[in-house]
């Protein structure tokens, strides 16, 4: 019986294979690979190399070595994109038939930064060139290459870019923390807009920017619009934007970034995504600590005096289901916990900050662009403040806060092209926040009352914006926006607690107002080398419920709150040129700009003691800030890069009837000069050095103009080697001369932090 059934086995084996060897040759795969070089010939590592068509997409990044490998494929032809900052992008069609067994060689030529794409500025995706606006854009290789630790010590390559205290975000009080862009100003609320992937990251109770909510390593590229832009941002863009791109992975990766430094500094951030079919999840982490530094000096110090430290934790992670080039949904977390130490025992704050997130991404060649994006989650921020004696030999605690808020938003836009020469857009976005300050009031080391003040706001705005090209000279881009501002529930009651004593309440009349925000740009491009711009815009901004209702404390300074604030309201112009030579190589840009605020709100010093300064916060009548800005990229060899920028900037109070003293002084924390220049040499096989130098003139702590902050110099440095393996080691250092320089006078001045050196490696796995 056997026997029998061995000729049909055979027979069905045959017919097996003979099937197989068939549709393997009815479905053969392929193979792609090559390399990737710059116009030295030397290999690029990390190039995004994409291969796609109708019905296939894949991408990853070339290896130490510049190459890549595609296989096997079911395809037998595409397109190939290849993609790397700092240089132009490349596509070209690949066809296994034609090409073979060969390796594709591909050759990237630099990039001039005007050849940058900005979505910010426009909230349409456009080349820099092409935009009437002032944007700077400092994508991986700027960041990457930075000596500065944080975020924002990056961003301080830009002019004018200042936050409230000098220190930045690596020790300061994140109430500090807020931006001026122009000599706008600052009074810890940021009047620049923060974002990341079109959702708000100013904190929504008082308007700070916690710089270290963004994992490191998923940032992609930081772009920065300079002047009012609220006709499509509204009431948080009063002197600019700045967005924070993230990273988008399109396959299974990790990125990951260490280093110790002195001070025992440590971090670590990593950024892990993969990909099955049309899903995609991504994981960011990143863990910073730092034993800081004494920010008094002697003779000043004293035994109360200890290290202005800081630690944060930041976790985020966002599932894709993505539909090919047409567009995506989101879901996506957010953890933030910061914990800071403030110069003495008794001067503590930490933060907690929770957010969940969820938006899609569409587009049609017929219908256009659609985003939306909705957001909302908890924060509690905790802050003890004291009172420090004369000698700083002891100190009383004086107030114990915590401040919770909540905070909900969702935007939505649409953008079309109308033909070849116009593009329109319109959306809408809303936000409501609630919080309150929450205190304990200390008395002779007893405490002595409680007190709870809050409200609620709610702010909409509608926008709409046309840019229409009329020829191949002229730009006209026309924007307005309307936002009605709401501000409700809000109370504050006051219990005695020290003696019996009755409840205190007040209620606060609820407000409205209502801003409209035009704008109107104009961009004439005289050569294709040659180019003038100039805008005119109305923008605003509503107060905080953190200037309403909280008051605070910084050394021996104390600010009240004032929940009779009202908005502030900006007019501005500019106008300026962008030149360019040697195949833009050379690129050169000027800016000329005025801008008035009214009823800016201020701290203002109501009275002055040996132990104590106490300031409210107030509208002022108007300030001016008025100036100049000038900045150059160039791209000398192949290897070396220089670039840099100052500004001038004369802002001060032109109208105040309360106070006519403090007309024609500056306003405080705004330097007249700002001073940047860069330099870079690389060799991708060989070495990176980056050098960064700034110069920040004086200004004022105060709004008296007595409390100088001196001008001062800082250098830093980094240095990289490549290992081989997508592994990078370095060495970089901030603050190299060692200046001890200003930072604030509460009255006692306290100094920015001492040298500081780090060293570790970079690592990339595909």
């Amino acid at each position: 019986m056997m026997n029998w059934m061995r000729k049909p086995l055979a027979i069905a084996c045959l017919l097996m294979l003979a099937t197989g060897m068939g549709l393997s040759q009815a479905r053969p795969s392929f193979q792609l690979e090559g390399i990737v070089r710059d116009a030295t010939a030397a290999p690029v590592r990390g190039a995004e190399v994409t291969l796609s068509n109708a019905s296939f997409h894949s991408s990853q990044l070339t290896d130490h070595e510049g190459r890549f490998h595609f296989g096997p494929l079911p395809i037998a032809a595409g397109k190939l994109t290849v993609k790397s900052s700092g240089f132009d992008p490349v596509q070209q069609s690949w066809d296994a038939v034609v090409q073979g067994a060969k390796p594709i060689e591909i050759t990237l030529s630099p990039q001039a930064l005007a050849e940058r794409i900005t979505v910010t500025a426009t909230r349409t995706e456009q080349r820099v060139s092409d935009t009437a606006s002032s944007v700077t854009v400092l994508n991986r290789d700027d960041l990457s290459t930075s000596g500065g630790i944080t975020l924002d010590d990056a961003l301080g390559q830009i002019p004018g870019f200042m936050l409230y205290r000098r220190n930045g975000s690596l020790t300061a009080n994140p109430t500090s923390l807020g931006v001026s862009l122009r000599g706008v100003g600052t009074s810890g609320a940021s009047r620049a807009l923060v974002i990341s992937d079109g959702i708000p990251l100013t904190d929504p109770f008082g308007g700070w920017v916690y710089w270290d909510r963004i994992p490191s390593t998923s940032v992609n590229a930081v772009e920065v619009v300079e002047g009012g832009v609220s006709d499509l941002y509204g009431g948080s863009a009063l002197g600019g934007v700045i967005n924070i791109i993230p990273r988008r992975p399109h396959d299974s990766s990790i990125e990951f970034d260490t280093f110790y430094g002195n001070e025992e500094t440590p971090d670590a951030s990593v950024t892990a995504s993969g990909r099955e079919g049309s899903w995609l999840g991504v994981v960011s982490s990143e863990g910073f600590h730092t034993n800081g530094y004494v920010s008094v000096l002697p003779p000043l110090q004293g035994s109360v005096d200890k290290p202005v430290a800081s630690e944060h934790v930041a976790t985020q992670f966002t599932l894709e289901r993505l539909f090919g080039d047409q567009g995506r949904v989101f879901a996506s977390g957010s953890i933030f916990e910061d914990a800071r130490k403030n110069g003495t025992p008794l001067q503590n704050n930490d933060t907690r900050v929770r957010q969940i997130a969820m938006g899609a991404d569409w587009q049609s060649p017929l219908a256009g662009a659609f985003n939306f994006r909705a957001y909302g989650g908890p924060e509690d921020y905790d802050q003890s403040y004291s009172s420090v004696a004369s000698n700083r030999n002891s100190e009383k605690l004086t107030d114990i806060q915590r401040v919770p808020s909540y905070q909900v938003g969702l935007s939505s836009q649409w953008t079309r092209t109308a033909g070849a020469h116009q593009t329109i857009a319109a959306g809408f976005d809303g936000e409501e926040v609630k919080g309150a300050s929450n205190e304990l009031m200390y008395s002779s080391g007893n405490i002595s009352t409680a007190v709870g003040t809050g409200g609620r706001q709610q702010v909409w705005g509608l926008f709409g914006e046309d840019i229409l090209r009329i020829n191949t000279h002229w730009l006209i881009t026309g924007g307005v926006r309307v936002d009605d501002w709401n501000n409700y529930d809000a109370l504050s009651v006051t219990r005695p607690l020290a003696k019996p004593g009755p409840l205190q309440v007040t209620n606060f009349n609820p407000r409205t107002e209502h801003a409209f925000s035009p704008r109107l740009s104009t961009l004439f491009r005289a050569k294709d080398n040659l180019v003038f711009r100039a805008s005119i815009y109305r923008a605003f901004r509503a107060p905080t419920l953190n200037e309403l209702y909280r008051p605070f404390r910084q050394g021996n300074t104390l600010t009240l709150a004032n929940s009779g604030l009202t908005a502030e309201q900006l007019t501005g112009a500019e106008a300026g040129s962008s030149y360019s030579a040697w195949h833009e190589r050379l690129r050169m840009r000027g800016t000329f700009f005025w801008s008035d605020i009214n009823d800016p709100i201020a701290n203002v010093t109501l009275s002055t003691t040996p132990s104590l300064i106490t300031q409210q916060r107030q509208n002022l009548g108007e300030t001016r800030s008025r100036g100049i800005e000038v900045d150059a990229d160039a791209r000398l060899t192949s290897t070396i890069s220089l670039s840099g920028g100052l500004q001038y900037v004369d802002a001060t109070v032109t109208n105040f009837p309360a106070n006519l003293l403090l007309v024609g002084l500056l306003v405080p924390h705004v330097p007249r000069h700002d001073v940047n220049i860069q330099a870079r040499y690389s060799r991708p096989r060989l070495l990176t050095a980056s050098l960064q130098g700034s110069f920040v003139g004086s200004a004022f702590d105060n709004d008296q103009n007595t409390l100088l902050l001196n001008h001062y110099f800082l250098l830093d440095a980094l240095v990289s080697r490549p290992l081989g393996h997508g592994m990078d080691i370095f060495v970089a250092g901030e603050n190299l001369t060692n200046q001890r320089y200003d930072v604030a006078r509460t009255p006692v001045l306290t100094n920015g932090p001492p040298i500081l050196f780090r060293a570790g490696f970079r690592m990339t796995i595909r």
